[in-house]
């Protein structure tokens, strides 16, 4: 049995842990924070449940092999999952458009919109299908399994955008209702492969939210390490690993103490992991070419909560607002996400609501946010421009909502630099450009035989099921190292 020092209590980090104990080691994680989850969290204010992380799933359909890792990390199997009737929705001079739970309906509507658009309407209907089947999520069930035949034939349906950007994807279509549908959910910089791989999640069935969305996730995760009895060690920060010729033998902790292990994970950005705990020069090439690629975007965002002091809601589920040309020098944005919460009774006091908005940001702007944070009072009169101009844009698009909002919290690039140590507040990892497709890198830091990497940015574009991912996949190396020096004896 091996002692895994595990550094980061993040999705990644529990993930690690709990695959760690599954497969007979003694897995111990130390996490800075005073709970675990990393960015997969949420807070109270004012009687408000913010929720940080999950807008959808993706895993939540139990045909998925992902579901089947969510039900071994305690985050999926007996839990409730709310199947929202819609994603998303854009409207657009008196047009309506739904990412809905139907990708037929889906078309049709566009097809209503603009019967111009029917060749390639057709088309990306038709790669969202190729998505489903080859991830077994076809069919009026969503449950239909593929052949290696069929896979191989819904490929050129798909690789028919593997050159676009989402924006290059929405210029495509004639009409500005489709076109601003396509660019407004993810900005015009990802590639369309990503939206088309969102699309087809959530109309597969495979995009849902678990009961209790974010904070009540990592508390599940949390509870199924303890469970098989690995050692949790919260508000307990890591300061450097220690090594000796080609191994790692002890981790030093912020307050002096030392613990040893066999083997060290570790579960944090790697802004981090290459500046406090190991060298720069160690970082895996593959990774650090990634970060010096121009063509790799990292980006970030910034939000609004808001009480709403209603009952019912003019809309429902997630909307895409438009950010008045006035407004975009200050919001450097075409769109906003509007979100409620409605689902979720314990998220506000009875008979209100909790209302939050997302805008994405680019590197530039987020490091502005970081930079403009080391100056509390600008930093705080920006944070209150920002809700005053979205509460207005809010209260124009839902008149019967003025004087019912009021913002409770504010966060940005910066929160997230300093909540996870990332260089510009990312959240995610890269963004998928086109012309790439996700490929796994390589775990190991080379020169160190016993410290493994366990993180999103590993696979681009990152997010929840590639952190969960990443934490295993550490797990199955060192176990495979293992099984090489058994087999030496």
């Amino acid at each position: 049995m091996a002692n895994i020092i595990i550094i980061g209590g993040g999705v990644a980090g529990l993930s690690a842990g709990i695959y760690a104990q599954m497969n007979g080691h003694h897995a111990t994680i130390y996490e800075k924070h005073f709970k675990a989850g990393g960015n997969l969290t949420g807070w109270d204010r004012n009687g408000y449940h913010i929720d940080n992380c999950i807008h959808w799933l993706t895993g939540t359909n139990p045909v998925t092999k992902l579901y089947r890792t969510w039900k071994d990390l305690g985050a999926l199997g007996d839990i409730p999952v709310y199947q929202a009737e819609s994603l998303f929705t854009f409207e657009k001079d008196g047009y309506t458009l739904s990412l809905g739970q139907s990708i037929d309906k889906l078309g049709e509507d566009m097809l209503a919109i603009s019967p111009s658009d029917r060749k390639e309407i057709a088309a990306f209907v038709k790669a969202v299908k190729a998505f489903h089947r080859i991830n077994g999520i076809a069919g009026k069930n969503n449950d239909e399994p593929a052949t290696s035949g069929q896979k191989l034939r819904a490929i050129p349906s798909i690789m028919r955008y593997y050159g676009l950007t989402t924006g290059e994807l929405a210029k495509r279509f004639s009409h500005p209702v489709i076109s601003g549908f396509i660019e407004s959910m993810m900005t015009d910089y990802f590639s369309a492969l990503a939206l088309i791989m969102v699309f087809a999640t959530f109309t597969g069935g495979n995009g849902g939210i678990p009961t209790g969305s974010s904070s009540a996730m990592a508390e599940r995760m949390t509870n199924r390490f303890l469970s098989l009895g690995g050692k949790l060690h919260l508000r307990k920060g890591v300061a450097k690993i220690n090594t000796k010729e080609d191994k790692a033998e002890s981790v030093t902790l912020e307050d002096g103490t030392t613990d040893t292990a066999d083997y060290v994970i570790v579960a944090t950005d790697p802004a981090v992991t290459f500046s406090k705990f190991l060298s720069r020069k160690l970082m895996p090439k593959a990774l650090k070419k990634q970060y010096n690629n121009p063509r790799m975007d990292r980006f970030s965002s910034y939000h609004c909560a808001y009480s709403c002091d209603a009952s019912e809601l003019p809309f429902s589920g997630d909307i895409m607002l438009e950010v008045p040309a006035e407004y975009q020098k200050e919001l450097p944005t075409n769109y906003l996400l509007l979100r409620e919460f409605s689902h979720e009774k314990e998220f506000a006091p009875e008979g209100k609501n909790l209302l939050q908005t997302m805008i994405y940001c680019k590197e530039k702007e987020a490091r502005s946010f970081i930079s403009l944070s080391k100056d509390k009072a600008a930093y705080k009169a920006k944070k209150e421009r920002i809700s005053q101009i979205i509460s207005k844009i809010i209260t124009d698009k839902f008149p019967s909502l003025r004087e019912k909002v009021n913002c409770i919290d504010v966060w940005t690039p910066a929160t997230y630099r300093r909540y996870v140590g990332s260089e510009i507040g990312s959240w995610m990892a890269f963004a998928l450009p086109p012309k790439t497709m996700p490929k796994k890198l390589d775990n190991r830091v080379k020169g160190l035989n016993n410290v493994v990497l366990a993180t999103q940015w590993l696979q681009t574009p990152g997010g929840l099921p590639i952190a969960a991912s990443s934490g295993k996949r550490a797990i199955e190396t060192i176990l495979k190292r293992e099984k090489k020096l058994a087999g030496t004896v």
